[in-house]
C-alpha cells in the first residue's frame, strides 16, 4: 500500500494544480455538498469546529456562519492554494472566526476534546490507511460532541468517468486507473466498516441520490481539470491532452449526456458522554 506521505504528496500537488479551475461555476457540487453536510451536524453558535480536506471552505464556510461570532472554525487542508482561496472568500463575506492552516490532518495534535465537531468531506479515502485517521479525529471530538464524514457513493460522475479512463488508457496505458480511492468506501455497507474498524459502531448513515448537471461537454472537462483528476491529466503530453478531451467529450456529446451521477454518502457519529 502507498505510504501516507507518498499520498499526501500527490493529493496536495494534484489539487494545487487544479487550484485555478477548483471554484468554476461548472463545479458546483463541492458547495453543495459541503453545505448538506454542515446542515446534517447540527452546530449551534459558539461551537468550535474542525473541517479537515476543507479545499476552498464548501463546508468550514458555512459552519463558521453557524457558529457565529462566538464559535471557531479551524480549516486544515494540504493545498495551500486552496486554503488561499477560502480565505479571500472568508474575507469577502466578513468572516473573522476561520483559522487557515496547510497541514496534514494526521499531525494537528490537537488534545483530545478539543472540538464540538470534526468534519471531513470527500477527503478521507486519501488516506491509506483511513482508520487510522478516522480515529484521530475522533480523539478531537469533545464527548457529546459529532464527526461527520462524507464519501462519494457509487457510480461517480458516471458515464463520463470511465469515457475519460477509456480515453486515457488509449494514450498513455501505464496512467490508467480501474480503482480510484473513494471506491474503498463507495457503499453504505463499506463506510460503515471502516468505521467499525475504527472503533465507531453507532453511525447514522444517510446516502442521497444525486446528479450534477453538464449543459455542455466542455463543462466535464472543467471539471476532470478543476478536481482529483488533474494530478494524471497533467501528466500527458500537450497532444495527448488534447486527443484524451477531444475522445471524452466527443462520446459524451455523441450520447447527448448533460448530466453525471453525483452519488454521496454522509456518515454522523455522536460522542458519547462520559
Amino acid at each position: 500500500m502507498e505510504s501516507h506521505l507518498v499520498a499526501s504528496k500527490k493529493t496536495a500537488h494534484a489539487y494545487n494544480t487544479a487550484a485555478d479551475l477548483f471554484d468554476h461555476p461548472a463545479n458546483t457540487f463541492w458547495s453543495r455538498f459541503g453545505n448538506n453536510t454542515i446542515e446534517r451536524l447540527g452546530l449551534r453558535e459558539g461551537n468550535r469546529v474542525l473541517d479537515v480536506c476543507s479545499g476552498t471552505g464548501a463546508s468550514a464556510l458555512p459552519a463558521a456562519r453557524k457558529v457565529g461570532v462566538a464559535g471557531r472554525v479551524v480549516a486544515v487542508d494540504l493545498a495551500e492554494k486552496l486554503l488561499a482561496m477560502a480565505a479571500e472568500k472568508a474575507k469577502a463575506d466578513g468572516l473573522e472566526n476561520l483559522e487557515f492552516r496547510v497541514s496534514d490532518m494526521l499531525a494537528l495534535a490537537y488534545p483530545d476534546g478539543y472540538f464540538d465537531a470534526v468534519v471531513c468531506v470527500f477527503g478521507i479515502f486519501f488516506v491509506p490507511d483511513m482508520a487510522t485517521a478516522v480515529r484521530e479525529l475522533w480523539r478531537q471530538v469533545r464527548p457529546g460532541g459529532r464527526l461527520a464524514i462524507t464519501t462519494w457513493g457509487p457510480e461517480l460522475f458516471e458515464p463520463a468517468n470511465t469515457s475519460l479512463w477509456q480515453a486515457i488508457r488509449h494514450q498513455r496505458p501505464d496512467l490508467y486507473k480501474d480503482f480510484n480511492p473513494w471506491d474503498r468506501i463507495s457503499t453504505p455497507e463499506g463506510l460503515l466498516e471502516m468505521l467499525a474498524s475504527a472503533g465507531l459502531t453507532k453511525v447514522d448513515i444517510f446516502a442521497e441520490d444525486a446528479t450534477h448537471a453538464l449543459p455542455e461537454p466542455e463543462d466535464w472537462w472543467i471539471l476532470a481539470m478543476g478536481s482529483g483528476y488533474r494530478g494524471t491529466l497533467e501528466q500527458l503530453n500537450g497532444e495527448q491532452l488534447q486527443k484524451v478531451k477531444q475522445a471524452n467529450l466527443h462520446q459524451l456529446a455523441s450520447q447527448s449526456v448533460t448530466e453525471i451521477s453525483a452519488n454521496v454518502i454522509y456518515a454522523i457519529v455522536d460522542k458519547p458522554v462520559g
